[in-house]
């Protein structure tokens, strides 16, 4: 199998909420998901004030469907939503 490089966008509950403790415990879950240590943080102005976070970051495609991941970085306090918004094949 080859890997492939997702990018998650994360929204806060609101414009207060700290991104960079939302960034931490994502990452926590993401290395418990699939062991990655590659990522990359974009911050991405939504509207009056309100800023996503997208994660990128790489893993093994055998590892299947993202859904269980979604889910617990879902459930840490302060994220609204969370979605996959690209999945593409590493190449290199």
């Amino acid at each position: 199998m080859t890997n492939v490089v997702v990018t998650l966008k994360i929204m806060p509950q609101n414009p207060e909420i700290d991104l960079s403790k939302i960034e931490s415990e994502a990452k926590k879950e993401i290395v418990a998901f699939c062991n990655s240590q590659e990522f990359k943080t974009e911050i991405q102005p939504v509207a009056f004030g309100l800023k996503a976070l997208n994660l990128l970051f790489v893993m093994d495609e055998s590892k299947g469907s993202t859904e269980e991941l979604e889910k617990k970085i879902g459930q840490i306090e302060g994220v609204e939503s969370v979605e996959v918004t690209d999945v593409r094949r590493a190449v290199g």
